[in-house]
């Protein structure tokens, strides 16, 4: 044993969907280990307390990107942010989470050490000064994009005189009352901000340079609130959740395997909402349903806002922006107060963590993903990279679910080290795929930083929950891949070591 025990066993870097889950996970199925939660921001909830602009909702059900293990107890599916963060807060607050949140600590570099068997963590803290920290193992649950520095498609706004800004980092005091509102994206963001901005703006226009396949759903799950009122909660939760994990598996498949029909479906949803005279090519994207993430449109948010003249859809390039407005290529002019750059974020790894191991820095886009949850060769870290075609939460619960098993056997066997091997001889036989075969902007942008995808598991991102689900939890820890050892210089494994102690 090492003379002196890290700080923390695991430290869960993120406050957000997945350190939550994990610190809640750690809870009920590792309670021997401590842990802390590390998050740079002074409130919990990571995306949903950074975006604040008008109407921002979940565009999952929130009986999938709620936890398999606490009941979506709103009425709404589509849920806003603050019922989201209210979720969020119960379960820290009745699951004693909350008191192991250190706010306003930014994690800097992480380094592990083979000879101790720890990381060695550096953080900034709030107010300018730097804490060091040591933790066994590192769960990084810091999302998937860059907080600081949204994507920039290095617009000039020349001499446009209004108002410029990004979602992410929308202003507390904007007023948009009677104002005329230009909203460059088709994405789910610019889909949510468009209706919920058009009830107070004057006209909100949302600007695309290409469309994007939309569908329309209650924001309300009348099978979810009838099963609600007439059984018990957790049962009521587990079938919802259930029929809708398998409706998002069918309609993913449905969609590669057949995407006319899908594409008839959606235009049929389309029409039903604004009519026969609708303008089919402003919905009509050059690519199949679910090359990219499908846009929800909630209630038919979207389309009332377009049918009662508060909001239209346009489809051009931008030539330049003037004074009051936008002019596109084409000669169209749009009238604007205000410009929103619903543009899209940039991809970030590890929370743009400097990580190392015995001080050599970590390319992660030289590393193969390890069951979609660890990378090769990197001891004790584990990540969640949420699904594109279903919900964030589904990966950190499974995630959440394996860690754990592993912190486990750790425990049982004595084990400090966890190490998924490839050696260069394996690596050599493995046929790459691409860590993502979605055509989207931000996806591809930051596809050069992503770590590497196998064609097969274990050395793979995959994006189907249901095989995902049951492999991580049936398939043995011990694979003759993940490594268990003790610190050392030869780092041998652990039966080796106990085997040459006696």
């Amino acid at each position: 044993m090492l003379a002196t025990p890290p700080d923390f066993d695991v430290l869960i870097v993120g406050a957000g969907i997945s350190g939550i889950g994990m610190a809640a996970h750690m809870e009920m199925k590792a309670p021997h280990h401590s842990y802390a939660i590390v998050e740079r921001r002074d409130n919990l909830g990571g995306t949903w307390d950074l975006f604040r602009y008008p109407g921002i909702r979940s565009d999952s059900d929130m009986h999938t990107l709620g936890f398999d293990f606490e009941p979506w107890r709103h009425e709404k599916s589509i849920a806003d942010a603050p019922a989201i963060l209210e979720y969020l807060d119960r379960i820290v607050d009745e699951r004693g989470i909350r008191q192991h949140i250190r706010f306003g600590h930014k994690v800097i570099r992480a380094d592990f050490h083979h000879d101790d068997a720890r990381w060695h963590v550096e953080l900034e803290k709030a107010d300018g000064s730097t804490a060091h920290m040591t933790a066994n193992f590192l769960y990084l649950g810091a999302g998937y994009y860059d907080y600081d520095e949204p994507y920039d498609p290095g617009f000039d706004f020349g001499e446009f005189e209004g108002q410029v800004l990004h979602p992410q980092f929308w202003p507390d005091d904007l007023d948009y009352k009677d104002k005329r509102v230009v909203v460059i994206g088709s994405g789910a963001t610019a889909v949510t901000i468009v209706p919920s901005m058009a009830k107070e703006a004057a006209h909100v226009t949302m600007l695309q340079r290409t469309p994007t396949w939309m569908f329309t759903r209650p924001a309300k799950d009348a099978v979810a609130n009838f099963l609600r009122a007439v059984l018990p909660e957790k049962l009521a939760y587990r079938i919802t959740r259930f029929k809708n994990i398998k409706m998002q598996d069918f309609s993913f498949k449905l969609a590669r395997d057949k995407p006319e029909k899908v594409k008839d479906a959606l235009y049929k949803k389309i029409e039903a909402s604004l009519g026969p005279g609708y303008n089919k090519e402003a919905f009509t994207p050059p690519y199949n349903p679910w090359e990219q993430r499908l846009c929800l449109v909630p209630d038919e948010d979207l389309f009332k806002a377009m049918k009662a003249g508060k909001a239209d859809v346009v489809t051009g390039h931008i030539a330049k922006f003037e004074k009051g407005g936008v002019r596109l290529t084409d000669g169209t002019f749009l009238a604007a107060d205000i410009v929103v750059t619903a543009t899209g974020l940039k991809l970030a790894v590890a929370g743009k963590i400097d990580v190392r191991v015995d001080g050599e820095p970590v390319k992660f886009n030289e590393r193969f993903y390890y069951k979609g949850c660890m990378f090769s060769n990197l001891p004790n870290l584990a990540v969640v990279f949420g699904y594109l075609n279903a919900s964030w939460t589904l990966r950190a619960d499974i995630n959440s679910d394996y860690v754990c098993r592993v912190l486990e056997h750790m425990r049982k066997t004595g084990a400090q080290i966890a190490t998924p091997v490839l050696t260069a001889q394996a690596e050599a036989a493995i046929t790459e795929d691409d860590v993502f075969d979605f055509s989207s902007g931000y996806i591809q942008r930051g596809k050069h930083i992503m770590p590497r995808n196998s064609v097969s598991y274990p050395w793979r991102l995959n994006q189907e929950y249901v095989v995902d689900r049951k492999r991580m939890k049936d398939d043995p820890l011990t694979d003759g891949i993940l490594t268990f050892t003790k610190p050392g210089a030869n780092a041998r494994g652990v039966d080796e070591q106990l085997e040459a102690a006696e």
